[in-house]
């Protein structure tokens, strides 16, 4: 009989786990150039192939045009300008398709001969759906661009990012399942201390999803106060009223929080390896937790050297890739915890 959930399911599962962390760095770029609102339209099919003539680029030029983000900031582009940014949010795009291919094709052919269990089944159904709402969270978030100011939505941003990498650590969660085939339970209780550790990196992404969408970055770029001599700058007070929508809505007061989301993400790694240093470990325990403890301190300088030097886009991209290895790290920790 042949075995089920083989070395291909594995394969197609990483498969699908890289090819989402290249699309959400490709959707960091299309962001940090401002290219996110230069294709105000959506076609599932056509819309693969990019202006192949000069009558088609003037086709997608004038419909830019119609648009906020020309209208109120980029009434000097030209057409050559309006190609580079045109480029970034077409191969985002592009990459989201080959993503729904690669999870959708292999999965029917392998529930075709049969070759997943019922357990892998429904997850691989879960992850469908995920990446399904991931790509419909992209179209909502690029509406909100499309009708009175030209910019997204950072609330839709931030959902639409946490979303990939949700779905991203779902990936490789269901990967681990079946790289690491033995079901029995950790006898180390650190589970909960490490899934309190991925709630404050998910929130803590999501901050970082709530910076970017305000350009929040650009701003305070001095560390490790926010200005010279102010642990909280005083804007916070007078962005929003009531206070608390500054800590959402207010570019100071978002950066601010997160900030104290960074040390307090550090802190939490940090008890976590200090505790499992307490137990006998086995070695992927071991490896998971040192990883774990490197990667928040490499995300940590990241983060630092991002808003000192405000925001240049390769450290903007670096720190994103951060936060990624950060939430796989994590995933990884969790999952030797548990099984």
């Amino acid at each position: 009989m042949r075995k089920r959930d083989n070395k291909w399911v594995i394969g197609w599962l990483l498969t699908g786990c890289f090819l989402i962390f290249v699309m959400v760095i490709i959707g960091g770029i299309t962001r940090l150039t401002h290219s996110g609102l230069s294709i105000s339209d959506y076609k599932l099919i056509t819309g693969t192939i990019p202006p192949m003539n000069d009558a088609e680029w003037h086709e997608a030029f004038e419909l830019y045009k119609q648009y906020p983000e020309y209208q109120k900031l980029n009434t000097h582009f030209e057409l050559e300008d309006f190609k580079d940014i045109y480029f970034w949010e077409w191969l985002h795009r592009l990459i989201g398709r080959l993503i729904g291919l690669v999870f959708i094709i292999p999965f029917l052919v392998f529930l075709f001969i049969k070759q997943l269990t019922t357990s892998t089944i429904k997850k691989s159904i879960v992850l469908l759906f995920l990446g399904g709402f991931q790509g419909f969270l992209g179209w909502y978030m690029v509406k909100s661009g499309l009708i009175d100011r030209p910019d997204v939505s950072h609330f839709r941003l931030a959902a639409h990012l946490i979303t990939a990498f949700i779905t991203f650590a779902y990936t490789l969660w269901v990967a681990l399942d079946l790289i690491f085939p033995n079901k029995k339970p950790s006898n180390v209780p650190m589970k909960k201390l490490i899934r309190i550790g991925l709630g404050a990196i998910i929130l803590q992404i999501i901050y970082g999803a709530f910076v970017a969408g305000l350009d929040a970055g650009f701003i305070h770029n001095h560390w490790p106060l926010m200005s010279e001599g102010k642990f909280m700058h005083p804007t916070i007070y007078i962005e929003q009223s009531p206070l608390l929508k500054n800590f959402i809505e207010g570019k100071s007061g978002v950066q601010f929080v997160h900030r104290i989301l960074a040390y307090i993400v550090v802190g939490i790694v940090i008890w976590i390896w200090m505790k499992g240093q307490r137990f006998s470990l086995t070695t992927y325990q071991k490896n998971s937790l040192n990883l774990l403890l490197a990667v928040v301190f490499l995300q940590f300088l990241l983060g630092v050297l991002t808003i000192i030097y405000a925001v240049p886009l390769w450290l903007g991209i670096a720190h994103q890739i951060g936060a990624f290895f950060l939430l796989a790290s994590i995933t990884f920790s969790l999952h030797r915890f548990s099984k």
